[in-house]
């Protein structure tokens, strides 16, 4: 499979976890992560907000794991499926 072919696999996967949309008058419509990021994501943010961890630590934390997230779910499924034609 070529790479290209990955990359929408992977793409495609994160658009599927994403899908659930919620509207918010001041935002307009906004995905709702899956409810187990919503968990992670809710606990870095009472970290932050019992000074356990400072925001700027809190939020570089939670991009970076965003930013994991979108490229481990394209490679993930592509070592998946290397696996499978093996």
């Amino acid at each position: 499979m070529s790479t290209v072919t990955r990359q929408l696999s992977g793409t495609h996967e994160t658009i599927r976890m994403f899908s659930r949309r919620m509207d918010i008058p001041v935002l307009g419509e906004v995905a709702i992560p899956p409810p187990d990021k919503l968990a992670y994501y809710a606990g870095i943010g009472v970290l932050a907000a019992l000074q356990v961890i400072e925001w700027p630590l809190a939020l570089v934390i939670t991009a970076g794991h965003v930013l994991a997230d979108q490229h481990l779910s394209g490679l993930a499924k592509g070592v998946g499926e290397a696996l499978e034609a093996a």
